[in-house]
């Protein structure tokens, strides 16, 4: 009698331990991960035609001496004009951890596109040549918003669009704002590739 307790008592065990080990139906939340990692893929293929393309819309675009994507002589000046002009910095991204969550990081991602679209479509209503370069990122933060959608995530951080169109009251300025935007957004679309390769790896279940 003990030994048939036993047994149907190790039975229960293994039934239990096989219950907690099976895996979790993933029906319910398949579909969100699924449209959440085609949001990533669609956003890194925006981003790297962006980075291909600033090149060439600086180029195309600007017509100052010394005002090129290679670290210029001209750095001290530029950068009081980033003060003069009131562009923001781009927001910070980091490798995400306990404290640089995904929905901060996605956030922060929202706010850089927005930013930098704002930046030059304020520039482009006196300089043409960056239509399709504005468009290039209002598509990216649809991708962005499709990703804070499916990943049920937050928008904690507020965005505030800069007023740079008051500040452009010449051509100087205006040029100036443009490479000062372009440069900036070339950098941190290198961070933005960085976090999606990073987000793109992470596993279901958000």
């Amino acid at each position: 009698m003990c030994s048939l307790l036993l047994v149907v008592a190790l039975h229960c065990c293994c039934l239990a331990v096989l219950v907690r080990s099976a895996p979790v139906p993933a029906s319910t939340s398949a579909g969100m991960n699924q449209e959440f990692k085609q949001a990533v893929e669609r956003s890194k293929t925006l981003v790297e035609k962006i980075l291909r393309d600033i090149p060439t819309v600086h180029g195309a675009t600007i017509n100052t001496p010394g005002l090129t994507l290679d670290p210029s002589s001209q750095q001290a000046n530029l950068q009081m004009m980033v003060k003069t002009l009131g562009i923001p910095a781009a927001p910070v991204l980091k490798q995400l951890s306990e404290t640089f969550t995904l929905d901060l990081c996605v956030n922060r991602m929202s706010q850089g596109v927005n930013l930098h679209k704002d930046l030059l479509e304020a520039v482009s209503n006196k300089l043409t040549g960056l239509t399709d370069l504005t468009s290039d990122l209002r598509d990216l933060q649809t991708q962005i918003g499709k990703m804070q959608e499916q990943g049920h995530l937050s928008s904690a951080e507020q965005y505030q669009s800069p007023d740079l169109a008051s500040h452009l009251n010449g051509d100087y300025e205006v040029q100036v704002a443009d490479h000062l935007s372009l440069k900036q957004l070339l950098s941190f679309c290198h961070d933005l590739m960085r976090s999606l390769r990073q987000i793109a790896t992470l596993q279901p279940g958000l």
